[in-house]
């Protein structure tokens, strides 16, 4: 009697990641990259378990600055630490502030409006953001980039801004957002810094490069579910309400 055949289904192999934006290849647009030079400086820490390396943006938005710097970790005793060089001033960075706070609740005007440590709209708005030298966007989840932000309190020394964006996010129902302010890493960085840098171009490349990975990914959608990103939790709020999946 002939042996049954064998109908066990050899293992998948590994999809191949790009070595710089560490998306699998078949979603890398790392080709398509324009390199920016950047005035202020740009911090990404990122959450060790942000891993949508699908739809994650932080990498491919690091790709394109001169001074940008991608951190993956919990925690840093100092911005110094966490950037690589000496920093005489931290309060001369601002931050992505995570709290309840919305800029329409505050009636503030604006796209980026800096708030005081009360979480209230600080007075001079202009000279505060005139001095700022560099931006440091979480990236993760929203229970993720919290984690983040407590176990780093050195934070609290830098300046705190939150956003007040004109367009929902360009994820769409990819990825949907619970406030309408819900922005990916990309885009966060994208009305930062062209606002504080006063350089729009800076922000239609960005953008540009986040509909080119978005319609890339629908593009193998279908033909690879294995890309797919995990489902979404309860609290799956972008940390960059705000940076920050990746």
């Amino acid at each position: 009697m002939s042996n049954p055949p064998d109908t066990t289904a050899a293992p998948a192999e590994p999809i191949p990641e790009c070595p710089h934006c560490q998306k699998p290849m078949p979603l890398c647009i790392c080709d398509s990259v324009t390199s920016i030079e950047n005035r202020l400086g740009l911090l990404i820490l990122q959450h060790p378990q942000e891993q949508d390396r699908a739809l994650g943006t932080a990498r491919l938005l690091a790709r394109h600055f001169s001074d940008a710097t991608v951190r993956v970790g919990l925690s840093w005793p100092s911005l110094s630490k966490a950037l690589g060089r000496p920093v005489e001033n931290a309060a001369r960075w601002a931050v992505l502030y995570l709290g309840s706070a919305r800029a329409a609740d505050l009636e503030a005007e604006g796209e980026i409006v800096a708030l005081t440590r009360k979480g209230e709209v600080a007075e001079n708005q202009r000279a505060i953001l005139n001095k700022i030298e560099g931006v440091v966007l979480l990236d993760g989840t929203w229970s993720q980039a919290k984690a983040l932000w407590w176990r780093n309190p050195w934070m609290l020394k830098c300046q705190r801004v939150i956003l007040n964006p004109a367009h929902p996010s360009r994820y769409g129902r990819l990825r949907r957002e619970p406030r309408r302010d819900g922005l990916s890493t990309i885009e966060a960085a994208a009305s930062i810094l062209a606002g504080l840098e006063r350089r729009p171009d800076i922000a239609e490349t960005l953008h540009a490069s986040f509909e080119r990975m978005l319609a890339r990914y629908r593009e193998v959608q279908a033909e690879m579910p294995e890309l797919a990103p995990k489902p979404a939790a309860k609290d799956r709020r972008r940390g960059v309400r705000r940076s920050k999946r990746s």
